[in-house]
């Protein structure tokens, strides 16, 4: 059995590695492997040095009952920092959850690459990162990045599914603030540079921001209660129950919850004027079971939401515009967050249940050039490549090119249904007479005209009603009706296979 450096790390105000394993895995459940692994290096005085483990604890336990593989370095033996059989304990331990079928934990907190063992440390790099592309789509893995990440490190929790940082604590960065120094002649801390904050609200690189350790151990925890545990896991996917003995007989419950008042709520959300914004987590938590919408990278591009939730006791993937937020348009940073989402529910198999209230994509040159011709596409492509079932839910508006993009029927959603307020059009009444009648809004005496051509526009245009003519939408629905219809649609979906498709090795998504 190993010594841990306990005190040294709580010095610093951090859990030890095996501390922070067993608040992540059920009590006693760890079975730790590789534990009597050892560097071969020689130089720099190297063959004098005992690192236990090699400076990574690796092995496998259980979460909520359910087995998982988790590596943690420990900042406390050499820094953390990555040779080549410490690269191979965490590249094996992936191999081996790919295996027996389960998803990968990983905690990072490393000073980087061991400098003393040269290009082998590289190539411990390079190994992890070989199995984290294999791993994906296979096995979920989760990174935990509870120190220093820096260096060509942060790719491989940049090829992980889902990444927790903790304030104050994590700091992830391709360059630290020296080098940025002694290059850019910057004076920045890690914590501006790659602190949890900017990952979480300006980068995107993080997906859940916690304020404790403790709080991000419990976060995964509560995660895998919603995602498959590795491809054609069902178990998400069925509504548990509970049998409860009485005295006239065994008594079997659902363990889901609705409120019926919800049905009632929802009646009430949308505001009376179209151009006022509302929080579309109103609507999600009105439909799907009570307090179970467990959301994703809550704090970037909030124009859009996205996360998990619970319908009937199974996992729904959600994903929604934010009208509450810059109006929930479709820009940059949130069709990226949507494509990402999209993408990974479909790895997995997870429904997708869609709410649209969306305006259009972002006008002017600052989105133009940041590439939102290149990251819309994403959507595009994420839903019209997602096999799974896909819902989808317009509650307000869907104009132009983003009603198309949001899972619309034409995209391969199996039912659409529009709340009869639902404004689908190429734009606004705004700006589509501001083109039709563009000669005549020149005379200040036609403003009764355009007024009326406007109210025209919208009555015959800006509804529902031409759409389910064309069979664009499944049905015009009441807001009451929301939850019942998606519960419905899922059943009929349930066991949907995935469409012919042609011969290829794989897309090209425009990255």
């Amino acid at each position: 059995m190993a010594e841990y450096n306990i005190e040294k790390q709580h010095a610093k105000g951090k859990l030890h590695a095996i501390e922070r394993i067993n608040a992540l895995c059920d009590k006693d459940s760890f079975m730790e492997i590789y534990e009597g692994a050892r560097h071969q290096c020689t130089n720099f005085g190297m063959e004098k040095k005992e690192i236990p483990y090699d400076g990574v604890i690796t092995g496998f336990g259980t979460i909520n009952g359910r087995k998982v593989a988790v590596y943690a370095q420990d900042f406390t033996v050499q820094g953390g920092s990555l040779g080549k059989v410490h690269g191979q304990k965490i590249a094996e331990l992936i191999e081996k959850a790919i295996e027996v079928k389960c998803p990968v934990i990983g905690v990072n907190d490393s000073g980087g690459a061991r400098i003393q063992e040269g290009v082998d440390a590289l190539c411990g790099y390079g190994d992890i990162f070989y199995q984290n592309v294999r791993a994906s789509g296979v096995i979920p893995q989760i990174s935990i990045v509870a120190g220093p990440c820096a260096g060509g490190a942060v790719y491989s929790p940049g090829l992980t599914d889902f990444i927790f940082t903790i304030d104050q604590i994590s700091h992830m960065y391709i360059t630290g603030p020296k080098v940025v120094k002694q290059v850019m002649f910057l004076d920045i801390s890690d914590e501006d540079l790659g602190g949890a904050s900017i990952h979480s609200q300006k980068s995107g690189v993080a997906h859940y921001r916690c304020n404790t350790e403790n709080e991000c151990y419990e976060k995964v925890r509560k995660l895998l209660d919603y995602i498959p545990h590795y491809f054609g896991d069902k178990e998400p996917f069925v509504s548990k129950t509970t049998t409860k003995k009485g005295l006239f007989g065994d008594k079997t419950e659902c363990n889901f919850k609705f409120d019926e008042n919800k049905i009632k709520e929802i009646e009430t959300v949308l505001p009376e004027e179209s151009h006022k914004g509302y929080d579309i987590r109103s609507v999600i938590n009105c439909v799907v079971d009570t307090d179970s919408f467990f959301e994703v990278m809550a704090e970037f591009a909030q124009n859009a939401v996205t996360g998990f939730a619970k319908i009937e006791g199974k996992t729904v993937g959600i994903v929604a515009n934010n009208p509450g937020f810059l109006g929930g348009i479709l820009n940059c940073d949130a069709s990226d967050k949507i494509a990402r989402h999209v993408r990974f529910c479909d790895c997995y198999n997870i429904p997708l249940l869609n709410f649209v209230d969306v305006p259009g994509f972002v006008p002017g040159p600052q989105e133009e050039q940041k590439g939102i011709i290149r990251h819309g596409a994403k959507v595009l492509y994420a839903y019209s490549e997602a096999s799974v079932p896909k819902v989808t839910v317009i509650t307000r508006k869907a104009y132009g090119g983003a009603y198309i993009a949001m899972c619309s029927k034409h995209l391969g959603a199996d039912f659409v249904y529009a709340w009869p307020k639902a404004e689908i059009a190429v734009m606004g009444a705004e700006g589509a007479t501001g083109i039709l009648f563009a000669k005549e809004m020149k005379d200040p005496a036609n403003a009764a005209l355009v007024k009326q051509k406007k109210a025209e526009y919208k009555a015959t245009f800006m509804t529902p009603t031409i759409a389910a003519q064309r069979d664009y939408i499944s049905a015009v629905i009441n807001p009451s009706e929301t939850r019942a219809r998606v519960v419905k649609s899922f059943e009929i979906l349930e066991g949907k296979t995935s469409r012919d498709t042609v011969s290829r090795k794989h897309g090209n998504i425009p990255l």
